[in-house]
Parts: structure tokens; sequence; C-alpha cells
């Protein structure tokens, strides 16, 4: 089979096409034939040395991956060879077959796509989490969501659409302003580093000290202003920090405000609670289906232009998912 590997992190990202023999899937695995794989921040950050785990070499990237079953590990019973099957682990997925946990398997229903099926697999599981779980988010409610235009950002508009809530969208460009525009939000506000502080351009609106919850995957230096935006009770979702700085918060406002600053790591409610995590990325995958969701832009790339997939996954003004298909 091929492979895209890495035998080293950082710039200049080299990869190799390699042909290796087909791994054998060992008790609990199963083999899969992969059809689509998502890059995320996370698979950026891995490639580049700056993830908290680093991958012994050669490391195949990618996973968040989507596939057809080829042939299972003695004790799977869960599943059966011919089955497409959604996982998320760490790497292996820019290969023609990979291997993968059978307990970490969702089944994809027929009429949804390996691409989209991919795409969705962690950014709408993400702000399901966040939202539903973290944020307990209830109907007609306020919800403010930061980079809205990236994968984490354009799914929540949806789910939050889907819970009855009111959006507002920040983004950084007015490309981005049209493609959130497209998700039926009121209200797109375009933030860029010359302008007004962001509490300001929310002022204009009418909503300053009126968001019940904030999704931010962003940080950066606009993250005390935005806090002050909560109304009491409200819940500043930190996913990520995109922006590249980690700010601080006067922990007084938390309390002047009875405000909630709410952690958001998807990958401990995976590893956490398993059995939930399915259900969710089932109910996800039923909701597109359905056309309750609507799959993100994709743009996509062959096995052997895993270098090119990469530096789009790096560009900011990028819109949409990347997605790799061997």
């Amino acid at each position: 089979m091929r492979r895209a590997v890495v035998n080293s992190l950082g710039s200049p990202l080299t990869f190799s096409i390699e042909s290796t023999e087909l791994p054998a899937p060992s008790r609990g695995e199963v083999l899969l034939r992969c059809e689509a794989t998502a890059l995320g921040f996370v698979d950026g950050l891995i490639v580049q040395g700056r993830y908290q785990i680093k991958p012994e070499f050669p490391y195949v990237p990618g996973g968040e991956i989507v596939g057809t079953i080829e042939a299972i590990g003695e004790g799977v019973t869960t599943l059966a060879v011919g089955q497409r099957i959604a996982v998320w682990q760490f790497g292996g997925g820019l290969a023609e077959f990979a291997v993968a946990a059978a307990k970490d398997a969702t089944v994809v229903p027929d009429g949804l796509a390996a691409e989209v099926a991919s795409a969705v697999l962690v950014d709408y599981l993400t702000a399901y989490y966040a939202l539903k779980v973290r944020g307990v988010l209830r109907r007609d409610e306020t919800v403010l969501v930061l980079g809205a235009a990236g994968g984490v950002g354009q799914a929540a508009i949806q789910i939050a659409h889907l819970q009855g809530a009111r959006v507002i969208a920040v983004v950084s460009s007015a490309a981005k302003a049209a493609r959130v525009s497209e998700l039926g939000v009121g209200h797109v506000v375009v933030h860029t580093p010359d302008s007004i502080t962001l509490r300001e351009q929310l002022r204009t609106i009418g909503v300053d000290g009126s968001i019940d919850v904030v999704v931010d995957p962003v940080g950066g230096a606009d993250f005390e202003s935005v806090f002050r935006t909560l109304t009491k009770g409200g819940r500043h979702l930190v996913i990520g920090f995109a922006a590249g700085a980690i700010p601080t918060l006067p922990v007084n406002l938390a309390l002047l405000k009875s405000a909630s600053l709410v952690g958001v790591d998807v990958r401990y409610f995976v590893n956490s609670n398993p059995d939930d995590a399915l259900a969710v990325t089932r109910i996800i995958f039923q909701h597109l289906v359905d056309g309750h969701l609507k799959p993100p832009v994709r743009q996509s790339y062959a096995l052997q232009e895993a270098e090119a997939a990469f530096a789009a996954l790096a560009d900011r003004e990028r819109i949409g998912k990347v997605v790799v298909t061997p």
C-alpha cells in the first residue's frame, strides 16, 4: 500500500510517498481502506512539532478517517467487513489502508459521503460538546461565535440554530463573512487588527452585555473584552487559541458577572465518555443525512499532494476543511 510519511517535524515540511506492506489488525482492531481523511488544527501542530505529544517516525499524519472495513481482528464482534466507519485517532490516515481500534468506530450511514463524514468528525463533535454539554445552551439564548468561518465555528453556528438560539458571528474578512452569512446568521461582524475593539463593535449592534454563550476557538487580544460582553450567568467556552497568544483574565470579572469560564477539551470527552461521544457522532451524521446540518466547504487533495494539503491547512485565509482522498 502507499502512504505519506514524514521523518522530521517543523519547517520545511517534507513528505515521502512510500510503499509498504499491508498492516494486519491486532485484537480489537479493524483494517480499513481509507476513503477520506480530514486534516484539522491539531494535525498542523503535530507536524510542526508544537503539539504536546510527539509522534514516532516514520509518522503518517491524519487522524479524522473514513473508510471501509477490509478485515477484522480477533475479538471484534460489533463490526463486519464491508461496513463504512469513521474513526478519530493519532495519525495513520494519509494512506491507502489504516488500522483502527474497533471501539472508536462509528458506522457511517448510507447517503453520507466519505469526504463529508471525515470533514465533520471532530469539528462538529467539538461544537456539539461545547454548546450542549459544557455550555448547556438553552433556546432563545444569544451565542457569540468567534472564528466563525473555521470548522468549529461553522459547526457551532448550525448547532446553535438547531437549539433555537440566536447567533452573532465574528470573522476576519469579507470573504469569510459571505460564507457564514450563507448559514443564516443574523449579525456578522468583520473584526481585523485595524478595527476598534470587538466589544465596541458589538456595542454598535446593541449586544454588549447580553451575550449568553461565547464559542471561542481563538483566544488572543480580545479575550477580556469579549468576556465583558457576557450577561449575568453567561458562559465563555474556551476551545483553543488559534490567534497564538494565550490570554489572561482578571478573575473578579467572573464574580461581578456571575459568569463562567469553561474549558472545552473534546479529547477528554471522547476518552472519559466514549459511548456518549459515539452517540453524539451518530446524531451529527443523521442530522447531515436529514439535511438539518450543512456539510462544510471542502478543499480536496490526493495522497501525493500531502504537502499542498498541509500548506492549505496553514493558510489563515482558507475557508473550509482540508480533506485528503487516497
